[in-house]
């Protein structure tokens, strides 16, 4: 187990690498230049006036930044001050660093995103078990119905009607400014409720049917009727016997989706006005911020793996039968 562990650790660090260089070289490939977003946003003219007043031209500022240099060195002293610093570098527009801006951001969208995470499994999985040993009766039939409503229905849509139509109606909309969690619980997860649940809704759906289809799969396996021969009680049936094994690939994506939502919640962040990581990504994107978006998608990349491998870590306590040479 340990050796495995230590395998899967070490294979980590060429697929950040990949994942690096990927993303580094990519973003300044595309069209358009941060230096010519600083000139257009100070007038468009040829100079660009610096913090004390005087005109520096794009020349010296792209010097200053350190982008008059190859891509292949910039990515070099990149890769230098995060490992002999543990500096992922400083915003070309605003100087704050990635370290910072995470530290404020990372927990609004992990919040968010586990939140959503718990309320999909606390309705798939009960759900997706009754649906199961109460195979086409009407319970099975509402809950494979509320399974298809939460796939189709986009969250973006809605999300906006959850601002609309309540504010038309009722008078009432979601609170937009944002509380910390810390500053008043109760607040904070006031609001992040709706956008949890809207995430989650779809979330719920997709595990609903897929835990449904594992549980029918294990509930006709031999060792399952040898349980109900015995005059075991459903329950112990149920629990002991079916679900850790229906589990294993559930939880494979359970966890998937999990890391899809830490970094794909941009659309309930820029509705909902919450300061997350999905927003921000956004944000340095537009404005060309090379290192915010590099430094992102490296935490990104760490957070992704991190998970995967906790997915593979949790099939031996699921089936014992598993281990890991």
């Amino acid at each position: 187990m340990r050796a495995y562990i230590i395998r899967r650790l070490l294979l980590i660090i060429p697929t950040v690498f990949v994942v690096s260089v990927l993303v580094f070289f990519s973003i300044r490939l595309v069209p358009g230049d941060v230096i010519d977003q600083m000139v257009m946003q100070h007038g468009g003219g040829g100079s660009v006036p610096s913090v004390s007043g005087i005109e520096v031209n794009p020349e010296a500022i792209r010097h200053a930044l350190g982008l008059d240099v190859p891509f292949h060195v910039q990515y070099a002293r990149w890769i230098r001050d995060i490992f002999l610093h543990g500096n992922m570098g400083i915003s070309l527009w605003t100087q704050a660093t990635v370290t910072e801006e995470l530290a404020r951001r990372l927990p609004v969208t992990f919040e968010l995103g586990l939140l959503a995470f718990l309320i999909a499994q606390l309705i798939a999985i009960p759900v997706g078990i009754l649906s199961a040993i109460r195979q086409e009766t009407a319970l099975d039939y509402i809950a494979r119905t509320f399974a298809i409503i939460g796939l189709a229905a986009p969250g973006f849509w809605l999300a906006t009607m959850v601002m609309v139509y309540p504010a038309v109606w009722w008078n009432w909309s979601p609170r937009m400014e944002y509380v910390f969690f810390t500053e008043d619980p109760l607040a904070n997860l006031g609001m992040l409720a709706i956008p949890a649940v809207i995430l989650g809704m779809a979330m719920a759906g997709a595990n609903m049917r897929y835990t449904r289809t594992m549980m029918l799969e294990v509930l006709r396996q031999d060792y399952v009727r040898t349980a109900w021969a015995k005059g075991l009680k459903e329950r112990v049936v149920v629990v002991r016997h079916a679900l850790k094994n229906a589990l294993i690939p559930v939880v494979t994506i359970m966890i998937g989706q999990f890391t899809v939502m830490i970094g794909g919640s941009v659309i309930m962040e820029q509705i909902f006005n919450l300061p997350g990581m999905g927003r921000l990504l956004l944000d340095v994107l537009v404005k060309r911020d090379y290192p915010m978006v590099s430094g992102l998608n490296l935490v990104y990349a760490l957070i992704g793996l991190s998970l995967i491998l906790a997915t593979d870590l949790s099939y031996a306590y699921l089936d014992p039968r598993i281990r890991y040479q």
